[in-house]
């Protein structure tokens, strides 16, 4: 498990390339199969039609994503990553920070093993090709 969300204004949709910004996440966090395996990679993206930014005057923009992950990793790997991932999203945005008002947030949050529930037989495939 690491999954990647992403909300996202409606406002980007057209410019914003949602899809590719999944996929430069997805090539970050597989560049470390020893922190994050293959198999439990997820990314997703919400795209908001209801939200609110500042005082509403102007077409303001903003990205919000999350890297939820299971307990385990060192504070140095969480670092590594959350600056990568960070670095990609800032890149993926970069262009349009030039055309419009847009704000750009992550996070990571860590899960605990209690209450967390999981089936999944996507792991082996990628341990025999290891």
């Amino acid at each position: 498990m690491p999954h990647f969300i992403v909300e996202y204004t409606d406002n980007l949709k057209a410019e914003g390339d949602i899809p590719e910004l999944l996929k430069k996440v997805n090539n970050v966090l597989i560049a470390h199969p020893d922190i994050f395996p293959i198999g439990g990679i997820r990314s997703r993206a919400i795209e908001l039609n209801d939200y609110l930014v500042a005082d509403g005057t102007e077409d303001d923009a903003f990205v919000h994503a999350q890297l939820k992950i299971g307990r385990g990793r060192t504070k140095e790997e969480k670092a590594m990553a959350g600056e990568k991932i960070f670095e990609a999203i800032e890149q993926h945005f970069e262009y349009l920070f030039d055309k419009r008002y847009l704000a750009l947030s992550f996070e990571i949050q860590e899960f605990g093993e209690d209450g967390t529930y999981k089936k999944n037989n996507i792991h082996p495939r990628y341990k025999k090709r290891g």
